[in-house]
């Protein structure tokens, strides 16, 4: 009887193939993702109106701008702002990242309408 406290011989012995059953290292080969234009333009537009609204609302809150009708919108702004700029940044990073081929980045990371 072998004792269980004992670790298992982990040596273990293959055998080899002698042929490669019609394999080819082509069919692995993913093809490249396409360029999801739409979704980069939607991520540019999140950023871009994300970062005017919390530019706004900050000179609100800061008292640069004064009047009566956008004192009570500034928290509005910041809030609605972030919502907006935060995912827009994010995936602009993703597509930069990916259009330069930096390794992990790929474009299918990015969402898209199809």
């Amino acid at each position: 009887m072998r004792n269980p406290l004992k670790p298992k011989n982990k040596a273990r012995r293959f055998a080899e193939l002698q042929e490669d059953q019609g394999f080819s290292a082509a069919q692995f080969e993913s093809p490249e993702t396409p360029i999801p234009w739409n979704a980069i333009g939607l991520a540019a537009l999140l950023f871009t109106v994300g970062g005017i609204l919390l530019a706004l609302g900050i000179l609100v809150k800061i008292g640069t701008i004064t009047s009566d009708v956008w004192l009570a919108r500034g928290t509005a702004f910041i809030v609605l702002g972030s919502i907006m700029f935060i995912p827009g940044a994010y995936h602009l990073y993703i597509a930069y990242y990916a259009y330069y081929k930096y390794p992990g980045y790929d474009f299918s990371l990015i969402p898209d309408w199809d």
